[in-house]
């Protein structure tokens, strides 16, 4: 079988995504959302592929394999466990709800396979194990080529719990050594609770991570014990708290004995009290332990001093803090899409490997791998209320409007992969002012006070403000702040005294480097706010015509899209 192009799809769920390999090499990847502007989007990634194939000069003929992201023949499997949980008085209930639900996406899963056949008539449909795509995105992106590998999410198949070795270098680059399968599903626990406190599952537990800061654990720490009890390698979920999942929202993730022993259900426009807070703390207390004791298992399984870390909760940049401060690993990396878009990187690189027996290459410490618009030309009237001029020096340009207060948006390059802005579609602003924070909260991002944002500092410069002797590109870890960040850059702490910090080496992002490198000659420190170029409900801009809805629509002053100051 021919398989010199290889197109991995995450689709028709969400966070929908496309992802390239030609010849084993990572052509390009990119979230539909980016395109479609559907937050989360679970379409068939049209315009995603179209973009993908057109960088390659290739067309729909020419894709010799599809690699889709889950392997939907195993989630018959779940009818296997009914007489199991048909047994347990605990889960009876739901037992036979639950194996209808999987069967049912099961057969979602063979009208999805029959849509692709349709669609690339001439190449051959790969189905692939969604923990194995996630432990390949994961591994390929480090740059690692030996590495233990941690998967952790809230359900691929039956698994939702992970462990592998991975060694790129060996005939079979990844072996598994642990998994735990669902109902064990620490993914599963935290969005029930996010949903229980008046957020969305799936989207919002960032929130609810930002929250447990403000909260007392101590409070609702031993009901959290016994939700999700750790065993000596990983955990178990008790389902007389956490129901038995059934693949269905009418089927609530909390049990009425859970809300009788926390707080009722929060509605979206009710106020955020003491309980929440303190549910949340425990909640994520948990989280940190279980995501502390896998990685412990991980270390012994594998006996690597590097750690690759995946799936949903790897989003969860406290708990991958607490790892990184244990010491068990020499460094810990979090690829840039750890989520389920992600996984199309990894389901093109599994198909790749089993055609060939060869590893894709890696895409050590890339993140910009989306569409770019450097020809892009504005009039000096974009549209109505809008204009538009050059700049000679965009950097140092911007550098200066920052230092004087400015909250500008930032569109240029390569789209960059994952939930997290990380220079290319940015909105940038100085942490030195309070006003801008309040202003940047109450008419930019609309968000709840008590989330922090997040830093950008240039990685030469990071020791003086983050306690993190590694790098952080990706904005995936929160590390403890110095006495010298505290002191004059509180807006980026957070409550638990850490920052999410990214750092910014020149080779990674030459432009963002040298507008921290021109802020900090102004004001002395090298350190911007970066939040996400969108506002709350949207998702990031992936296209010029997006980013300017966002400067109309927002309080933004300005915005930089591909060297043009675009102003009200």
């Amino acid at each position: 079988m021919n398989a010199n192009v290889i197109l991995g799809l995450c689709a028709y769920t969400h966070d929908s995504a496309a992802a390239l390999l030609v010849n084993g090499h990572l052509v390009g990847f990119v979230e539909e959302e980016r395109l479609d502007g559907v937050k989360h989007s679970n379409a068939y990634p049209a315009k995603g592929v179209d973009w993908l194939l057109e960088q390659a000069r290739l067309s729909l003929s020419d894709v010799d394999v599809v690699a889709y992201n889950f392997d939907g023949r195993r989630y018959s499997e779940a009818v296997r466990q009914l007489p199991t949980h048909l047994a347990n008085f605990k889960t009876a209930g739901r037992a036979i709800p639950r194996a209808r639900s999987f069967v049912k996406v099961h057969r979602r899963y063979l009208a999805r396979m029959r849509d692709l056949a349709g669609r690339f008539p001439r190449a051959a449909t790969r189905p692939v194990l969604h923990h194995r795509a996630h432990a390949w995105a994961a591994l390929l992106s480090s740059g690692y080529d030996d590495a233990a590998v941690l998967i952790v999410d809230s359900l691929g198949e039956l698994q939702t719990t992970t462990i592998w070795h991975g060694r790129l270098n060996e005939p079979e680059p990844l072996a598994m050594h642990f998994e735990l399968r669902d109902p064990a599903s620490l993914g599963y626990a935290y969005g029930a609770v996010t949903e229980h406190l008046g957020w969305r599952r799936g989207d919002e537990e960032g929130t609810v991570m930002a929250l447990a800061a403000l909260g007392d654990p101590n409070r609702f720490r031993n009901l959290m014990h016994r939700a999700i009890r750790l065993t000596p390698d990983g955990f178990g979920i008790d389902p007389r708290l956490f129901s038995l999942r059934v693949l269905s929202s009418r089927y609530p993730r909390v049990s009425p004995a859970f809300a009788r022993a926390t707080c009722r259900p929060r509605r979206a426009d009710e106020s955020v009290e003491q309980v929440h807070a303190d549910l949340a703390a425990a909640l994520q207390e948990r989280a940190e332990e279980a995501m502390t004791l896998l990685a412990a298992s991980a270390r012994r399984l594998t006996g690597s001093r590097l750690l690759c870390v995946g799936g949903g909760v790897a989003m969860n940049c406290v708990s991958i803090g607490k790892i990184v401060k244990s010491g068990l690993f020499d460094e810990v990396h979090v690829p840039a899409a750890p989520g389920d878009s992600g996984t199309a990187i990894g389901a093109a690189a599994e198909a790749w490997h089993t055609a060939t027996r060869k590893a894709a290459t890696s895409a050590e410490q890339r993140c910009y791998l989306g569409p770019s618009f450097g020809e892009f030309v504005l009039p000096t009237v974009p549209r109505p209320g809008l204009r538009a001029e050059r700049v000679d020096d965009p950097a140092q340009h911007l550098a200066r409007q920052l230092a004087e207060g400015a909250i500008v948006g930032l569109f240029m390059g390569e789209l960059e992969a994952g939930p997290r802005a990380l220079g290319h579609r940015s909105i940038l602003a100085s942490p030195l002012a309070h006003q801008v924070v309040e202003r940047l909260n109450a008419t930019v991002k609309f968000r709840e006070p008590f989330r922090p944002f997040a830093p950008v500092i240039l990685a030469e410069r990071a020791p003086e403000y983050v306690r993190l002797a590694q790098p952080s590109p990706f904005m995936s870890i929160a590390a403890p702040v110095t006495s010298l960040t505290r002191k004059h850059l509180p807006a980026i702490v957070h409550a638990n005294g850490t920052a999410r910090v990214q750092t910014v080496r020149r080779a990674q992002n030459p432009f963002l480097a040298e507008v921290l490198k021109e802020f900090g000659r102004l004001t002395g420190h090298p350190v911007l706010i970066n939040t996400s170029l969108n506002v709350k409900g949207k998702p990031i801009c992936g296209t010029p015509e997006m980013a300017l809805d966002c400067l109309a629509e927002s309080g933004l002053d300005a915005l930089l899209v591909e060297g043009w100051w675009v102003t009200k």
